[in-house]
């Protein structure tokens, strides 16, 4: 049996890169998945489609995650669609680099209001559906322990998801929901591409200092986001993963 049949997932930002790697990933093991999207409805409908053409089941909704009731009717479409809640992966998420004399309100709103306020927004939304045995799986990223450069809002919207997911992993512990992070280093993804990291100078600068001299993939990721979900992780709480190719 699959580990996840029978289960229910929410996916945000799906559309593409590790988030869709992680909505086809859950599918493959039986969970049926909705697939969030924020502007990409032809990402999100690929996504869907291969998900169908595997077996699998699979909606896409749009929604904004860092607004309230985005954030409650993609909840509520899950419900309405397949009538349980029992995974929520927080992996919508934005980011821009500007050194500290350019920070602007902008800049620093922007990534605050996805990163840290869609992700509690979400789970506020999902906690009432979620029952024992539910897990939440926060995306967060290495640089809040590389601590690079030019990154002081990203790194501190990932810090904040990084303490966001102790709190609620002792607050959701009493009703068995697990709450568990996963800090990828870079990976190679349709956004790293656009903002030309792969195959850049930082790209090299970045593998030069990972252990195991690569930059990731997608398929490094969605393992493990499908191994916090499934009871094999039955036991964990409150843990980072850091998958990163050993980069600290």
């Amino acid at each position: 049996m699959s580990k996840l049949s029978g289960k229910v997932a929410i996916v945000t930002g799906a559309s593409k890169g590790i988030g869709a790697g992680i909505a086809r990933a859950l599918a493959a093991e039986g969970a049926a998945v909705i697939v969030n999207y924020a502007s990409s409805k032809a990402g999100a409908d690929a996504v869907v489609s291969a998900i169908a053409e595997a077996g699998g089941k699979a909606v896409a909704v749009h929604g904004d995650v860092s607004r309230r009731d985005d954030a409650q009717a993609l909840v509520a479409a899950a419900i309405g669609q397949f009538g349980r809640l029992d995974i929520l992966v927080n992996n919508s998420g934005v980011y821009e680099f500007a050194p500290i004399e350019e920070i602007t309100e902008e800049h620093f709103h922007r990534q605050f209001n996805v990163n840290v306020l869609g992700l509690l927004l979400t789970t506020q939304a999902a906690v009432a559906h979620l029952g024992a045995g539910g897990s939440i799986i926060n995306i967060s990223s290495v640089v809040s322990r590389v601590t690079p450069p030019n990154s002081a809002v990203y790194t501190g919207t990932k810090g904040a998801v990084d303490a966001i997911t102790g709190s609620l992993a002792r607050e959701l512990g009493p009703k068995q929901i697990r709450v568990n992070a996963i800090n990828p280093g870079l990976i190679e993804t349709e956004g790293a591409r656009a903002a030309n990291v792969v195959g850049s100078e930082m790209e090299q600068a970045i593998v030069a200092q990972t252990p195991l001299g690569r930059a990731g993939q997608v398929g490094d990721i969605a393992p493990l986001a499908v191994f916090l979900a499934s009871d094999d992780a039955g036991w964990l709480t409150g843990e980072t993963l850091i998958a990163s190719g050993g980069l600290r």
